[in-house]
């Protein structure tokens, strides 16, 4: 449950909270002589804060109330089977025991400042595995975001805050206007509307509601085997982890970049679906909405071919990584 709170006093009537919601929660109504939105459909709500964002005046907020332990499990029980298993049911000791150990790899040689996030997206048939569920909404970066400081999140959609990433990861269908493009011409992202439809369709999705809910967590924490690991690091920590990919095949990459949708479009789904690496720059959403500096960027691994990146990666910081960071060919300053 949440509740949208306005405070008629700083409200200009301008109507941005309308224009900018993506589900129209908003109408504008009369009420002596001034306009004020309503919340005529707060059910509709998914507290993704663009409404208070754009308001100019910070006259909205949308409060949630915490999910308690009881509601939480309650979602998780609607999965078919079991969701209390053990957490060996779900991932073997051996295989954490390698998870563990790439972490190890990837922190130790790259320097890497955050922790690799393991991402799952689980199926709409099955179990959901015993795992925390945040207490408030959370945008799917937003997660990304807790799990390379340490967190666990489970998030079916009743967790999730963006229903843009949740229509793209398969959990819900596309509000309408987000179908047609209205906000990125609103947010002044595309030149045209024919553009943001375009964008709109050329972007990657997964069937509505085959998916009923995603999990992060840092990879040396993972509790079941993730699809795609995502590292967020620097631009020279990327240009190793490429070079690992490639150590054996000497292969160059196509990556999918855009700047829109970038953790659950770029980072994820295109490694899910492709099976292959590709890197993001980040995207407006995420930028706006989390910690994120902006020095660092991101790369989604799928799970395939993470024991050949990491093999790379060890033989490049024999010496080759080494002898880089140490400018080996600077001339000498005198």
């Amino acid at each position: 449950m949440l509740k949208i709170e306005l405070d008629k006093e700083r409200c200009t009537g301008c109507g941005l909270c309308v224009d900018f919601c993506p589900v129209e929660v908003f109408e504008l109504v009369n009420e002596n002589g001034h306009k004020y939105p309503s919340a005529v459909r707060a059910q509709e709500c998914w507290a993704c804060d663009t409404c208070v964002g754009q308001c100019p005046t910070g006259a909205l907020r949308v409060i949630q109330a915490q999910v308690s332990p009881g509601r939480q499990r309650a979602l998780a029980a609607r999965g078919d089977g079991d969701c209390c298993l053990n957490a060996e049911d779900w991932l073997p000791p051996e295989k954490a025991q390698i998870y563990r150990q790439w972490t190890e790899t990837l922190e130790d040689i790259l320097g890497l400042r955050w922790s690799p996030v393991a991402i799952a997206l689980l199926p709409a048939e099955g179990s959901l595995p015993p795992a925390p569920m945040p207490r408030l909404r959370l945008r799917f970066c937003q997660s990304l975001m807790a799990a390379r400081r340490g967190k666990t999140l489970l998030m079916p959609v009743e967790c999730h805050a963006c229903p843009d990433s949740t229509h793209i990861l398969g959990m819900t269908e596309i509000p309408p206007k987000l179908a047609s493009g209205e906000l990125y011409i609103r947010f002044g992202k595309l030149a045209s509307l024919e553009a943001a439809r375009q964008m709109v369709v050329d972007r990657p999705r997964l069937e509505p509601r085959s998916i009923q809910a995603t999990l992060v967590s840092p990879l040396k924490h993972a509790i079941v085997s993730p699809d795609v690991v995502a590292v967020i690091a620097q631009p020279e920590q990327m240009m190793w982890l490429c070079m690992a990919a490639s150590y054996y095949t000497g292969k160059r990459f196509e990556f999918k970049v855009s700047g829109y949708n970038a953790q659950c479009v770029e980072t994820t789904l295109v490694p899910y679906t492709t099976g292959k690496m590709n890197i993001s720059l980040g995207c407006y959403g995420c930028r706006a909405s989390s910690d994120i500096s902006d020095d660092l960027m991101f790369m989604g691994i799928p799970i395939k071919e993470m024991p050949a990146l990491v093999y790379g990666l060890k033989a490049l910081g024999i010496k080759a990584i080494p002898d880089s960071r140490a400018k080996i060919y600077l001339p000498p300053l005198f």
